[in-house]
């Protein structure tokens, strides 16, 4: 048997301290993933509050909390399979299959204290305890037998070949209780034709007490608390099937929708098991009123075939169901806080959007494998801007067919979420659902001025936000955004003043965008209005070779030697990778005509030196001007500038 009665002195301790718990909140279900690939067996032991899980494809014992937290791993256990606990859960058994022995360990220190070779090739894989004797089950398909470790003997001794005549098609599953002395109980997994066998051990030799032919292939079995009946898993049947080991006559049957591969029995007699749930629509079943109520179902795992071995049973009192399931490198421990109980699906169903001040209808469902009675009280919550932290809307009750429905006036708009919550009850678990509803705001006006307008460089330049009306928010944020590596930044948010107004100044050195956001209220939409206006670069140029000054008509000229080449000096406001064109036009009979262009890097200190070339003739007349470029000046932090002309007179 997979789980023990407790002795009467650890029971007695245990029923007092739970009456102190009885004021704790019960804990959630919880998962948690695992380090086992490929569990063989699993035991309880309820005096540490420890299990043990078999991993025969990594060679060891993982041994965990009850919340599945890993205390310590045995290892150098090759194959290591069936586990079983003495009946004061002092020492732990498992059968090492891949080093022909049975090893015991102290489950207080978690050492090893002793090894019994079951000989040559004998690969022990199944263990039951009772009657002083820990019985095993060995070798393969028909060279299979029964024996046992006599741990009464002064030095335990190993018997073999102890079936009483049966020939077993596979090793047989074994089990005992030890508050039922003298009988064991011996399955064959291995063959459709192979009977369930129980024995009469009194005398220390097995002899058949009964057997008869039930299926084989058995998945999976447990002993009822009394010891006088096994409830069997599989095969090919959709139920449990409950056998009575005086006569091995079917008593009951336990339904489910598929087969079922695990079994485990509470000390109160629940059952429960776990089946192969091809359409995920629930894994593991709790018969909570016997079976012929419906069962109490839990959909712990995704996986396709995902349960392995013996991995499932309940705590020492009761109290949680602990499940393995998936495989590989994603097992995972699931720890079933109130297993008795039925889950609660619940439902709610809002309208996707409403009129703010107008009534709605939400509706929804509460739905359970024991069905709620009419009249079910649900709480209902209310969360909108108004009531960020939620608003009681009162209890509701649960109509006919498990359905519920609600009228509400929403008086605010935004995202409003209905809150809809079943507190459960001795046999319900408690469940929760939300839906939201997107409730309309009106619009409020929100300007920005100052769009598309162009300053100098470095200008001072006032942004006025105006908000029109709104419920109780009247608070604005302005962001500033300029062109380039600087990144967008807050630097206003305030309260409008009685006309509407916000305002900030800026320093324009490069193009900006101004955004406005009114970030809206309970009957009052959010809005973000964006005014971009731009900047000027500083141009400067200086000219440099020339003999003179003079003006030629109202125009001021420089004066060159025709063999002299003019050099300008243009600065102007930098900005990485910028460069300045310069652009240059000849005057011939009264008109100015375009003779060229170029671009020309900029320094990073802002300037720029360009030597013209001498024209080599005289009465020349020239203009030349730097200018920035947006977009073509190599950015377009800035808006195009011209710089002012300088004009050129070559004389001889």
């Amino acid at each position: 048997m997979r789980m023990r009665t407790l002795p009467a002195a650890t029971a007695m301790a245990v029923l007092f301290s739970s009456v102190v718990l009885t004021a704790v909140p019960a804990s959630a279900d919880t998962t948690t993933p695992i380090a086992v690939s490929d569990a063989d067996d699993t035991v309880v032991d309820g005096v540490h509050q420890r299990l043990f899980f078999s991993d025969r494809h990594q060679n060891k014992i993982v041994v965990t909390d009850y919340a599945g937290k890993v205390v310590t791993t045995l290892t150098g256990l090759p194959q290591v399979r069936d586990l079983e606990l003495s009946p004061d859960s002092g020492t732990l058994y498992a059968a090492v299959y891949g080093a022909d022995e049975i090893v015991a360990f102290d489950t207080a220190t978690l050492t090893q204290t002793a090894e019994y070779p079951t000989g040559d090739k004998t690969i022990p894989s199944r263990l039951a305890f009772t009657d002083g004797k820990l019985w095993f089950g060995y070798g393969d398909q028909w060279d299979s037998g029964l024996g046992a470790v006599d741990l009464t003997a002064e030095k335990p001794t190993v018997t073999l070949d102890l079936a009483a005549g049966h020939d077993w098609a596979s090793p047989p599953m074994l089990y005992a209780d030890p508050d039922n002395p003298g009988t064991l109980l011996a399955l064959d997994g291995g063959i459709s034709s192979a009977p369930i066998v129980v024995y009469d051990v009194s005398s220390g030799t097995p002899v058949i007490r009964v057997s008869a032919g039930k299926g084989g292939f058995y998945n999976d079995a447990a002993l009822t608390p009394d010891g006088q009946s096994v409830v069997v898993a599989g095969p090919g049947k959709r139920a449990l099937t409950e056998y009575r080991l005086s006569d091995l006559e079917q008593v009951r049957t336990y339904p489910v929708p598929d087969e079922p591969e695990t079994v485990s029995i509470a000390p109160d007699g629940t059952v429960a098991a776990t089946v192969l749930d091809v359409d995920d629509l629930g894994d593991t079943y709790v018969f909570t009123g016997g079976p012929d109520q419906p069962a109490s179902v839990r959909n712990l795992s995704h996986s396709w075939m995902p349960w392995i071995g013996h991995s499932m049973n309940w705590s020492a009192d009761g109290g949680k169901l602990f499940v393995l399931s998936g495989s590989n490198d994603s097992t995972q421990f699931h720890a079933v806080d109130e297993p008795r109980k039925y889950l609660g699906t619940l439902k709610i169903d809002a309208p996707a959007t409403a009129g703010r001040a107008k009534s709605l209808t939400v509706t929804g469902s509460l739905t359970s494998g024991l069905a709620l009675p009419t009249g079910t009280p649900l709480t209902v919550t209310r969360t909108d801007m108004e009531s960020p932290n939620g608003k009681s809307l009162g209890t509701k009750t649960l109509g006919t067919g498990g359905k519920f429905s609600f009228t509400d006036v929403p008086p605010a708009g935004g995202r409003v979420k209905y809150t809809v919550t079943y507190a459960g009850d001795a046999s319900h678990t408690a469940a929760t659902a939300s839906d939201t509803v997107e409730v309309s705001r009106a619009v409020s006006s929100l300007t920005l001025n100052r769009n598309g307008s162009v300053y100098n460089y470095g200008q001072d330049v006032s942004f006025t936000a105006r908000l029109g009306t709104t419920y109780k928010n009247r608070v604005v944020e302005i962001w500033s955004d300029p062109y380039g590596d600087t990144p967008k930044r807050l630097i206003r948010k305030g309260t409008v003043n009685s006309s509407g107004n916000l305002s900030v100044t800026v320093d324009m050195t490069r193009d900006t965008t101004v955004t406005a956001v009114f970030a809206g209220d309970a009957r009052y939409a959010p809005k973000t209005v964006k005014s971009t206006a731009y900047a000027k670069v500083n141009i400067s140029t200086s000219v440099a070779k020339h003999y003179r000054t003079g003006t030629i008509g109202s125009t001021g000229y420089y004066y060159f030697h025709k063999s002299t080449a003019p050099v300008l000096t243009t600065t102007m406001s930098y900005y990485k990778g910028r460069k300045q064109r310069i652009e240059l036009q000849v005057y011939y009979q009264g008109t100015w005509y375009a003779s060229g262009s170029q671009y020309f890097a900029l320094g990073t200190n802002g300037k720029s030196i360009v030597s013209l070339g001498a024209p080599g003739e005289s009465g020349i007349r020239a203009r030349v001007r730097s200018s920035y470029i947006d977009g073509s000046s190599g950015d377009s932090a800035n808006y195009t500038t011209h710089g002012a002309w300088k004009y050129l007179y070559f004389t001889n």
